[in-house]
């Protein structure tokens, strides 16, 4: 099987236009464990030459190196080899696998192999790759490009395709940013995945079951790089213009990167149990629109009579921030020297405020009772007071979560609750707005510690 591709002819130029060929390469027989897949493969296409790309698919890769498991149960082999789920949907689960790949099933194939059993992808494509690629150059003396594929579902797009898992002499990635493009404009965020492109057009010929594993690639020498490893170092520079990763892991995109790294329930979930205390900040700015954001969630809270108790006091200048801090700190001092407490107990305490005035953007969340009902005895108004402060702590929950999903840091310290009327003053609220504690918010100085591990058993009783 063989497919050409060509550019169309222009009238500006005599030069011949750019084209490339791919074909399938026949005659590979069954591979079991063990095998030499650059043997096998340079008996069945002799004809290799300097800058050709070898596309093979992982399933003979996996047979070659043993990753035939057995597995009875093959969920259980996708959990063995699941390091993260990212989705999940009834039985379907995209997983982060061992490899730090994002694909279905972690990529384990129960496809083409005995009952029983199951392959799991090579245990490092990379280095399987440049297996490959040293053994052709040891039989044939010729330098080729090898990709091992595989294929994955795509966010967005119906149908699947063979993207590249491993890579060895081939610049997987042609950065074009700096450059400019036919009128001018300079390019600031092209950044080209050569390596899926060759892999997508190497599965046009090798199909899903045509029993054609390997497929070869002719005319883009230039993305072929020379040298003994897989970064192409011997061609004097960083072959995937990735700042020195190297092989199909520079095509991972990295997590600080990756705006759709959880389905949204995963999302949810993680912003929840992950969201963590945060008690130093950098002084990097808080965006605005983040914080309003965050409120826009915090809203959505549920509350008794169709209420909506909530008000969020924004302090976003040192001003505001400084002048509300200083007179809550006097206020509590005089409050404490007034209970006889020693001057080093009420230094202590003071200290622990000192996160809000490390925070570079606070918040002061306020209950509002509008809407609540007055029953006339103490017991049910109590009661009422209660569902309208339930409701505060939902809105409150709610926003420290949102702001985890914009990446924000934040600390809830009730601090204001002890002073109410001395923030009334100073931010010059109306008398009937409850201030229920302050929110600091700003970028996490370092990573948060580990939570340690609480079991809904422990929290939970059933009748």
């Amino acid at each position: 099987m063989t497919a050409e591709a060509a550019a169309p002819a222009t009238h500006e130029t005599a030069a011949a236009p750019p084209s490339y060929r791919v074909r399938a390469v026949g005659g590979i027989p069954e591979v079991r464990a063990g095998d030499d897949l650059a043997r096998l493969i340079a008996a069945a296409a002799p004809d290799l030459v300097d800058g050709d790309v070898l596309l093979v698919t992982s399933k003979i890769v996996s047979k070659a190196e043993g990753r035939i498991v057995e597995a009875v149960d093959r969920e259980a082999a996708i959990d063995a080899e699941t390091v993260r789920v990212v989705a999940r949907r009834g039985a379907l689960r995209i997983v982060e696998n061992r490899q730090g790949l994002v694909m279905a099933a972690a990529g384990v194939d129960a496809s083409n192999t005995p009952a029983g059993t199951v392959l799991l992808l090579p245990e490092d494509p990379d280095a399987s790759a440049e297996a490959i690629r040293s053994g052709i150059r040891a039989a044939l003396g010729v330098e080729v490009g090898v990709l091992v594929t595989d294929t994955f579902g795509r966010p967005w797009r119906a149908g699947l395709t063979d993207v590249a898992i491993g890579a060895a002499g081939v610049r997987v990635l042609d950065d074009l940013r700096g450059g400019t493009d036919t009128y001018g404009n300079e390019l600031n965020a092209t950044v080209v995945a050569s390596a899926d492109e060759l892999a997508g057009a190497g599965d046009l010929v090798k199909g899903k079951a045509s029993g054609f594993p390997v497929a070869v690639v002719s005319g883009l020498a230039h993305l072929v790089v020379r040298g003994d490893n897989a970064s192409g170092a011997g061609d004097g520079g960083d072959a995937n213009g990735t700042g020195g990763l190297v092989g199909a892991r520079a095509l991972v995109r990295d997590p600080a990167d990756d705006m759709f790294r959880l389905g949204t329930s995963e999302a949810i979930r993680t912003a929840v149990t992950q969201r963590r205390t945060v008690r130093s900040f950098t002084d990097e700015p808080v965006d605005p629109g983040a914080v309003r954001r965050a409120v826009a969630a915090a809203v959505t809270a549920p509350a008794p009579h169709h209420t909506t108790p909530w008000r969020f006091v924004l302090l976003e200048s040192e001003r505001s921030r400084t002048r509300l801090l200083d007179a809550m700190r006097d206020a509590w001092i005089a409050d404490l020297r007034g209970d006889g407490k020693s001057e080093e107990f009420i230094a202590r305490r003071v200290r622990r405020g000192q996160v809000l005035r490390d925070a570079p953007y606070l918040v002061v969340p306020c209950l509002v009772m509008d809407g609540s009902h007055t029953y006339g005895d103490a017991r049910r108004d109590a009661a009422e007071r209660e569902m309208f402060v339930v409701a505060m702590g939902a809105g409150v929950q709610n926003f420290l979560v949102a702001l985890a999903g914009e990446r924000l840091g934040s600390a809830w310290v009730s601090s204001t609750m002890f002073c109410r009327e001395v923030v009334r003053e100073v931010l010059d609220l109306p008398a009937h707005w409850d201030p229920m504690g302050a929110v600091a918010v700003g970028r996490a100085a370092e990573a948060p510690k580990e939570r340690a591990g609480r079991r809904a058993e422990g929290f939970v009783e059933v009748r």
